[in-house]
């Protein structure tokens, strides 16, 4: 496909992909692409698949039936918890909880992977935390605890974390949906900065105007199956499906832009 007006190569690719959990079948024949580089936002209803389809990305689930690829590994194929953390060094994943280490300071929440699974020297390690602690808007906690931390702030370390192992991909998984909602702005600030400066990015997210302001792409799932996807306007103003304009509802008409803040 092409991205900005430049062929952009492929780096997931979901070819007819079936997941049951017993006789549930969550998904049912996904298919998938995200190139180098393009923002992609999964929307729909809870309990649609959104958050499995990320999960079987970066190898936590394995389906049933079908073909994933992320760049040249065929992540289905994964035998190996070797194979999979191998896999996971790739692809960065922000929760909807933050699951930081409480007795950890932030920079050693954000370091403790690179030295540990990477083999980073300490000094280096932390020399890049910093960086990143200034990326997500946080320089000045740099020592404190997680429980010394908002909400917001806390995810936005954990998306500091998720940097930290200089993934290829990141996947964010309704990562606004525990924080009250005058943090949820930071947390979309620090995302929307990361899509600008073109790291690859899949969200799954019930943030609506965001999805259609930083999106190149937006899927709308629903019992299993990708609905309908498509350029943000497209989904967001002008598909014809009446289950679509139903579930974006008051959003026809009125533009994401501006939103949210550009600041934290």
């Amino acid at each position: 496909m092409t991205l900005n007006g430049k062929t952009a190569e492929t780096l997931v690719a979901l070819e007819d992909v079936h997941l049951s959990f017993g006789q549930n079948e969550v998904l049912k024949g996904i298919d998938l692409q995200v190139s180098k580089g393009e923002a992609v936002s999964i929307i729909g209803p809870s309990g649609s698949g959104k958050s499995t389809i990320l999960r079987c990305i970066n190898g936590l689930l394995t389906p049933q039936s079908g073909k994933i690829s992320v760049g040249e590994t065929r992540v289905d194929q994964l035998k190996t918890e070797a194979e999979k953390i191998a896999l996971r060094k790739r692809i960065g994943i922000v929760f909807q909880q933050f699951n930081l280490f409480p007795h950890l300071t932030v920079l050693d929440n954000i370091t403790i992977a690179p030295i540990k699974i990477l083999g980073t020297p300490k000094a280096e390690a932390e020399r890049h935390a910093r960086e990143l602690l200034e990326r997500v808007h946080l320089s000045a906690k740099v020592n404190a605890y997680p429980g010394e931390l908002s909400g917001g702030q806390q995810q936005r370390v954990a998306i500091g974390r998720a940097l930290a192992m200089r993934p290829e991909l990141v996947l964010f998984d309704e990562v606004t949906s525990a924080l009250d909602p005058e943090t949820v702005g930071e947390v979309l600030a620090v995302i929307r900065e990361l899509v600008q400066e073109g790291m690859t990015s899949i969200l799954v997210t019930h943030e609506m105007r965001f999805a259609e302001e930083i999106s190149d792409k937006v899927i709308f799932t629903e019992n299993g199956r990708i609905v309908e996807q498509g350029p943000p306007d497209y989904l967001f103003h002008k598909a014809d499906n009446p289950r679509i304009r139903s579930f974006v509802g008051g959003l026809s008409g009125h533009s994401a832009r501006g939103q949210y803040g550009e600041g934290i």
